[in-house]
């Protein structure tokens, strides 16, 4: 079962814009502590097309060995052709992943039938979960409830998703209608997490720099501690938003994990979108504000 808040890891780079191997190993573990239940890597966020092979299988098996069973990792195999999918699905399982996360193809013309095909040839390939990747914004490909409902039927298998398709809570309701066995993890940096679980979703799949602050909510959540899982994701809700703003989210959760101490250098692969000062200066008063300024994990109550 894959349930909980998985961390949707981001992959560090040194000055030169190489794989920043003692920051990635250093990362992991960090994330490992803040006590979530899963880990992800090799995402949209994880800059994973930005990598070559010896790349993407540097990440895989670093963070596998480093996480050494203690928790689960899913990798992102998404691919803009079928055959690179597989490949890199097959790789990600032989390595030890737990789980794939999968987006569609983006194609000229999306139809249902080629994301069946798609995803029906992936369960067909290799043996653990697929997780897939609800993004259209990203992907270029909306799939309707329906779609998703009869595709987990028919495929067991694929009975995850991560759900980015706007507006998320309405979503969750929509999709559970139409079968209730899709195990739905929100994302989007957790902007709608309370509602999302509310509304029947397992977890959350994202990459928000502070982990342990979801970990929080989800716990309090689950033990039907409604109101105070409330009163954190209510607090805490302006830096989810302000850190999740399209564009800037990649560099500003590296910056974020940098502050923290959990790797060296926040800047992603060339090219991205720089951070101007004023932004920097009002990420340093809400993290102030919100007493997150010091270095290490955050004790939420």
């Amino acid at each position: 079962m894959i349930d909980g808040i998985y961390n949707i890891v981001p992959t560090p780079f040194d000055e030169s814009g190489a794989i920043d191997e003692p920051s990635l190993r250093r990362l992991i573990d960090f994330v490992i502590g803040t006590d979530v239940d899963g880990l992800t890597i090799l995402g949209f966020l994880g800059e994973a097309a930005k990598l070559s092979e010896a790349e993407r299988a540097q990440v895989i098996d670093v963070t596998l060995e480093v996480a050494d069973g203690r928790v689960p990792v899913v990798v992102g195999a998404t691919a803009q052709a079928l055959d690179p999918c597989l490949r890199h699905a097959r790789d990600a399982a032989d390595r030890g992943a737990a789980g794939l996360l999968v987006a569609p193809p983006r194609t000229a013309r999306p139809n249902e039938r080629s994301v069946r095909q798609h995803y029906e040839a992936l369960c067909e390939t290799v043996g653990v979960p697929v997780v897939i990747q609800d993004f259209p914004t990203s992907s270029g490909v909306y799939m309707t409830p329906a779609f998703i409902g009869s595709l987990v039927a028919e495929r067991p298998q694929c009975r995850y998703l991560k759900l980015e398709d706007d507006p998320t809570a309405q979503k969750v309701t929509a999709i559970l209608a139409e079968n209730p066995g899709v195990a739905i993890f929100g994302g989007l940096g957790g902007n709608f997490m309370f509602e999302e679980l509310q509304r029947g979703a397992v977890g959350m799949m994202t990459g928000f720099g502070f982990p342990e602050i979801l970990v929080s909510i989800y716990r309090h959540f689950r033990a039907g501690r409604e109101e105070r899982a409330r009163d954190i994701f209510y607090r805490y809700l302006p830096l989810i938003r302000y850190e999740n703003q399209p564009g800037l989210n990649l560099p500003l959760r590296k910056l974020i994990y940098t502050i923290r101490g959990a790797m060296d250098h926040p800047d992603p692969r060339r090219p991205y979108p720089p951070l101007d000062d004023v932004t920097l200066l009002e990420l340093d008063a809400l993290l102030a504000h919100l007493g997150l300024t010091t270095p290490g994990h955050v004790v939420i109550d």
